[in-house]
């Protein structure tokens, strides 16, 4: 099971993690590429205006790329299985790897455009079916562990990027088309790795009806001893679906069985992307320079927020089946209304004292352990628990375009908002975190330790109403 955890996870949030990170160390080194392009073909220098523009779009068609994969991931998933749809990602990360990698060479920005769209569809691809899969074959007592696993590749990914963007490795500008190219290895790693274990049990008897093959599969995951009580969990979901098949998204917002679990998907799917994490990364330059840590230091600086979210990703994944998922969350929202108010009072008297950036500089550690340690790892894993075999793919597409949509719209408005209210644009944030944090307190039981139709039965009353 661990090692499963870790072949779906190299290729799969991975790569979203380490293809949103290590965009941000050739920066400049992608301006230079592009005005001397445009000068070698057109012999005239390339425009302020336009040079933005094109940066604008290399940097943001990752997201559209994004939308897209999260809107076939779950197709996938449904006709090549869990597995198959992990192992058909990797050919399209490897063909954004070629066309990133010869951009440079080759002199055409085009190629680059078009690589970081194709990792883009990789990666929402694998953000769609990776962690249905691990939600799919652990079982219920671990299921909240295994599920964190999406979440600690995320992390290591973002992690992994810094170190690999560091001017000393591959982010100088000799080396960056090599840097953007390297997103094929995670790829290679998975399709050795993934083939050698099984396709998700549930995927096998509920959709396909291979019960030989689900025998297999959960004999090697939980040992031959051990596998009847899958078995008869698995069996029970089967036999209360009785041949329904797999639903498409638009059926999910007519289904009135599965109305509070829709809104619960959106809501938290919206509140993890609006909570202001983007916001905490936008001021993380500004504040490390207020604190005297001088420009050459600030990227390696940078690295303990990464190894922070790491770190809280991890010990999320210990926590979650101990403490449960309510109480993680609920109290990820909370602290992060609670240091949103905190950063609003230290960034507005950043120039009062000497000592202020500092209280700035640990706000921000703080934020990012209190996101990991709720809305950024169990967002995901309550969605894989909330819904059935039958609606859980369309579920995760659902919750992955708004995800998408989401990160796409707050990084066009950020900056607007930033410019327009300053360190107040905090106190938008923390009116989002508090307001969600709410929404969970009413509406969503605890789901630990409970099988998936247990879970269901929690929602019944909500969907049906108090009388059913």
């Amino acid at each position: 099971l661990f090692l499963s955890v870790c072949a779906v996870g190299i290729g799969g949030t991975f790569q979203y993690g380490y293809n949103v990170s290590i965009i941000n160390a050739p920066t400049q080194h992608i301006h230079s590429f592009l005005n001397e392009t445009w000068n070698s073909r057109y012999q005239k220098k390339l425009s302020i205006d336009l040079l933005t523009f094109l940066w604008s779009v290399i940097a943001s068609i990752f997201s559209l790329g994004g939308l897209c994969g999260a809107l076939v991931g779950g197709s996938m998933a449904i006709r090549l299985g869990r597995k198959g749809a992990l192992l058909m990602n990797n050919i399209i990360a490897i063909l954004a790897s070629i066309l990133m990698g010869i951009s440079f060479p080759t002199g055409k920005f085009e190629l680059l455009i078009v690589g970081r769209f194709l990792i883009g569809i990789n990666s929402g691809i694998g953000l769609c079916v990776q962690p249905l899969y691990l939600g799919e074959v652990a079982p219920k007592h671990l299921r909240g562990g295994m599920a964190m696993g999406s979440s600690i590749f995320l992390t290591g990914g973002i992690l992994t990027g810094q170190i690999i963007g560091l001017r000393e490795l591959l982010g100088g500008e000799t080396y960056w088309p090599l840097l953007l190219s390297s997103s094929c290895f995670p790829a290679f790693a998975q399709l050795a790795f993934l083939p050698w274990f099984p396709e998700s049990p549930r995927y096998l008897l509920i959709d396909r009806g291979d019960e030989l093959s689900c025998v297999k599969a959960l004999k090697r995951f939980h040992g031959s001893l051990h596998y009847q009580m899958e078995m008869e969990d698995i069996q029970r979901e089967c036999f209360a679906l009785s041949g329904e098949k797999a639903k498409k998204p638009w059926q999910l917002f007519t289904d009135r069985g599965v109305r509070w679990q829709l809104i619960t998907v959106i809501v938290m799917t919206m509140g993890q992307q609006l909570s202001g994490i983007n916001a905490i990364y936008f001021y993380t330059t500004y504040i490390f320079k207020q604190a005297g840590i001088s420009a050459e230091k600030i990227p390696y600086v940078t690295l303990g927020t990464g190894a922070c979210e790491c770190l809280t990703a991890l010990t999320c994944g210990l926590l979650i089946d101990h403490v449960g998922r309510r109480f993680l969350i609920i109290g990820g929202y909370l602290l992060m209304t609670l240091w949103s108010i905190v950063l609003t009072f230290s960034l507005t008297y950043q120039e009062l004292h000497s000592w202020v950036p500092y209280v700035s500089m640990t706000c921000i550690f703080a934020f990012i352990l209190s996101f990991g340690l709720g809305p950024g790892g169990i967002t995901n894993t309550l969605t894989a628990e909330l819904f059935i075999q039958s609606s859980r793919p369309a579920a995760y597409m659902i919750g992955g375009t708004i995800s998408w949509i989401s990160f796409f719209t707050i990084g066009m408005l950020f900056p607007f908002i930033v410019n327009g209210l300053k360190q107040y644009c905090f106190l938008v944030f923390l009116v989002e975190c508090a307001l969600v944090a709410v929404f969970i307190f009413i509406v969503i039981p605890e789901t630990k330790n409970k099988s998936f139709l247990e879970i269901k039965k929690e929602f019944h009353k909500l969907n049906f109403g108090r009388n059913v």
